[in-house]
């Protein structure tokens, strides 16, 4: 994949999980790096470590990306380092649960600004940088299987991710007569700590019972984290991915069939309210 070799990728929640994983690929591929993440320590711990496996330049920035002049710092400090930014990869995350009525504003608010307006702030940033170089670009925004299907206890983490799906979907549409390319990442389970992000959530400085941990289904999902695949397979795969230009990347057959039942559930009542209108 020689589109890679001495381009520059700008990769948030860089530090763990699946953003490491992707730092790895870019610098094994022969990419330059800016690692952006919120925890600065364990950022220069990533650094140093890729520097001593690859030969490849590589920077960090600490980024909060639920805040637009946070991004926007990281943006200018990239451009700062390097001449031109090929890959924006607008990977960090969080999860959140809870029941209707039990659910504060602001948490609401933290996991959207994260997990949606954090994707936003970056192509926002970047795109005009994008289009002026002209060079083959492309952008990946994580989203999630979470953002095609749906399930009980979890709509502050579906309604985020069904938004980066959509707005990836858009975004493809507008960019489709440049150079730029967009993927929207949309995996099941994968070795991460995504299950534990919800301890930042604003109200959890008040103490009390973290409600995504007190429920059953955090068992479940904590296990199947655990157990999910590997970050680096599924980081393999996106490169391959942005080299064939895909929009949506999967990694779990099983969840395949998703897409029927909801595509299916859909279209049923589409097929039901056509006939009370008399449309056939």
């Amino acid at each position: 994949m020689d589109q890679f070799k001495d381009k520059t990728a700008f990769i948030t929640g860089a530090a763990s999980g699946i953003g490491l994983a992707l730092s790895k690929a870019f610098a094994g591929a022969g990419s330059h790096l800016m690692l952006a993440d919120i925890n600065a320590d364990a950022l220069k711990t990533v650094a140093a470590d890729i520097k001593d496996i690859y030969d490849v330049k590589v920077e960090t920035v600490r980024i909060d990306t639920g805040r637009v002049e946070s991004v926007n710092a990281a943006v200018k400090a990239t451009l700062g380092h390097f001449p031109k930014v090929h890959f924006v990869i607008n990977n960090a995350g969080v999860s959140l649960a809870g029941r209707p009525g039990q659910i504060p504003a602001k948490d609401w608010q933290w996991i959207t600004d994260i997990n949606l307006l954090g994707l936003v702030y970056g192509v926002e940033g970047f795109v005009p940088h994008l289009l002026e170089h002209g060079e083959p670009s492309h952008i990946v925004n994580t989203a999630s299987m979470a953002g095609h299907m749906a399930s009980p206890g979890m709509a502050p983490y579906h309604a985020t991710k069904f938004a980066a799906v959509g707005y990836s979907e858009s975004l493809a549409l507008e960019l489709a007569n440049t150079n730029i390319g967009v993927s929207v990442l949309c995996p099941t389970w994968v070795k991460s700590n995504i299950h534990n992000t919800s301890d930042a959530r604003p109200t959890a400085a008040a103490g009390g019972e973290n409600p995504t941990k007190s429920t059953k289904a955090y068992q479940a999902i904590k296990a199947l984290v655990e157990n999910g695949m590997e970050a680096e397979t599924l980081a393999d795969l996106v490169l391959k991915s942005i080299a064939a230009k895909r929009l949506y990347i999967f990694n779990d057959p099983e969840a395949r069939a998703m897409i029927d039942v909801r595509r299916n559930a859909i279209l049923k009542d589409y097929d039901a309210c056509l006939k009370d209108l008399g449309i056939t």
